[in-house]
């Protein structure tokens, strides 16, 4: 499995892009299935990851998290079945306080240090600012400016690292059987941090002697100098192309493609000034950001240059799709969906897919049309996090909000433990988050006109509401949507 962060398949050429040069994408299009109808469910990071694991949506009941004690962990079912599980990243939200429960679950983890603001290298002094504007200047991102003065080639970033050695794993264990190998970096997410060579490439966007501003803020699209950002986003997806490329040669190399499965996928997109809006979270879930990348080869059915459209959840789908290709058979808690049958034929594996961020809209789509629904009024509640893990992204849970808690019954996943229950808020602010809208792709599919058809309205309510309560969510969910329950 390789897998990037914030991966927009808009700039992909597989997906219809010509100015992005990416043609280790286009190679892997060739050599596999690509599915045009792939879709997030819990957002963001650590929530996409958790999903991963335990195959089911986990953000009607929890903001970013750690894995829970009850939960599934696909990872560690393998490694039960004898499946030997290894972990290369330099995803560094595992290794925080909201995601420290994920790496153990494999037989084996690397860790590749640096990426963004990762605390990695002590320096007491504030690094030089420089010819610096917007986010690279402020000083919320010093340790991003003590990490760069490190990074001086291609080789010495944690992309670069990474999937080194994810290919020394293979080439060391390519005469054994039975094993996965996830290999995960935090590329292209921002900051777009490239080296020169790949900057040149843009060089129409980036400009020459301007400011360095490579980091966009999140929110309305006020970003100083917006084509300079598209232009080091596009420089990042050129140089994960390239790497994306010694995957592909070794797998040529060493016949891979006899015998082994390979999926590439992102937890999610991102916006760059789409809708008038850069990155993800504090606005709706845009298809740039929801509708994602997704890649199979399949030795099973051996299907190539293939497209598929069934509406498919990579985060939801591919826990069983990989205990399946090993004979593990799922768990009564998990909810996606065995891909075998899809990869290989197109075969439908659901009629719609829920996805959203904690306390945020709730969004539903058919693959045809999607309906997001907004809170019933800006109080947005109530809402309340459940969890026995109680930590935030960066920091456990503070005192306040430890004495709010109660106790809380089991959920139907939670394996009979009782949960705490406290007070809930979102990173939501943006006014278009507070508005329910129903878009159809197929007549819009830069949703920039919604539609009011009533009908249509109706049975996407219908979808969300059997998904919900699939999901067993939580009841005041259905209050805070205004939704009959």
């Amino acid at each position: 499995m390789v897998m990037f962060d914030s991966l927009n398949r808009h700039l992909l050429p597989p997906y219809g892009c010509d100015w992005v040069q990416a043609p280790n994408f286009q190679r892997l299009a060739q050599w596999s299935v690509t599915f045009d109808t792939s879709y997030v469910c819990s957002m963001p990071c650590m929530p996409a990851r958790r999903e991963l694991h335990t195959a089911r949506p986990n953000f009607l009941h929890r903001s970013w998290s750690p894995l829970e004690p009850f939960d599934d962990s696909m990872p560690a079912m393998l490694r039960q079945q004898g499946v030997y599980t290894h972990l290369v990243s330099d995803h560094y939200h595992y290794w925080e306080d909201g995601g420290a429960t994920y790496h153990n679950r494999y037989n084996s983890w690397e860790f590749m240090r640096g990426q963004e603001g990762d605390p990695c290298i002590g320096q007491v002094t504030d690094p030089p600012i420089g010819n610096m504007i917007g986010r690279n200047a402020d000083p919320s991102t010093r340790n991003d400016r003590i990490n760069r003065q490190f990074m001086r080639c291609e080789a010495d970033q944690p992309q670069a690292k990474t999937f080194a050695a994810g290919l020394d794993f293979i080439r060391r264990n390519r005469d054994a059987d039975r094993w996965f190998l996830q290999i995960e970096t935090f590329d292209p997410h921002e900051p777009f941090f490239t080296q020169p060579e790949y900057q040149e490439l843009y060089r129409d966007l980036i400009g020459t002697g301007q400011p360095l501003n490579d980091w966009p803020v999140y929110g309305r699209s006020s970003s100083n100098m917006p084509e300079q950002l598209r232009g080091h986003y596009a420089a990042l997806v050129t140089m994960c192309d390239r790497q994306l490329g010694k995957v592909l040669d070794l797998m040529d190399e060493l016949k891979l493609w006899d015998d082994t499965m390979l999926m590439i996928w992102t937890d999610h997109g991102f916006l760059l000034g789409e809708h008038d809006y850069w990155a993800k979270c504090v606005m709706p879930f845009y298809e740039e950001v929801s509708h994602t990348p997704f890649f199979v080869w399949d030795p099973r059915c051996r299907k190539t240059g293939e497209r598929r459209g069934a509406l498919v959840q990579p985060a939801l789908d591919l826990g069983p799709t990989l205990l399946g290709y090993f004979g593990v058979p799922t768990t009564a808690d998990m909810q996606g969906r065995d891909l075998a049958a899809t990869i290989a034929t197109d075969q439908p594996v659901r009629e719609a897919g829920l996805f959203g961020l904690f306390g945020a809209q709730v969004n539903v789509t058919d693959g045809r049309y999607v309906y997001m629904r907004a809170p019933k009024d800006r109080t947005n509640a109530p809402l309340f996090n459940y969890t026995v893990m109680p930590t935030h992204m960066r920091e456990m849970f503070d005192v306040k909000e430890l004495r709010a808690a109660t106790l809380a019954p089991p959920f139907s996943f939670t394996k009979g433990c009782p949960l705490l229950r406290m007070p809930g808020s979102t990173w939501v602010t943006d006014e278009s988050v507070w508005q329910t809208a129903l878009y159809d792709l197929a007549t819009d599919p830069k949703q920039e006109r919604p539609i009011h058809d009533a009908k249509i309205e109706q049975m996407m309510i219908a979808h969300l509401i059997r998904l919900m309560h699939e999901n067993d969510a939580p009841a005041e969910q259905f209050v805070r949507l205004g939704l009959p329950a």
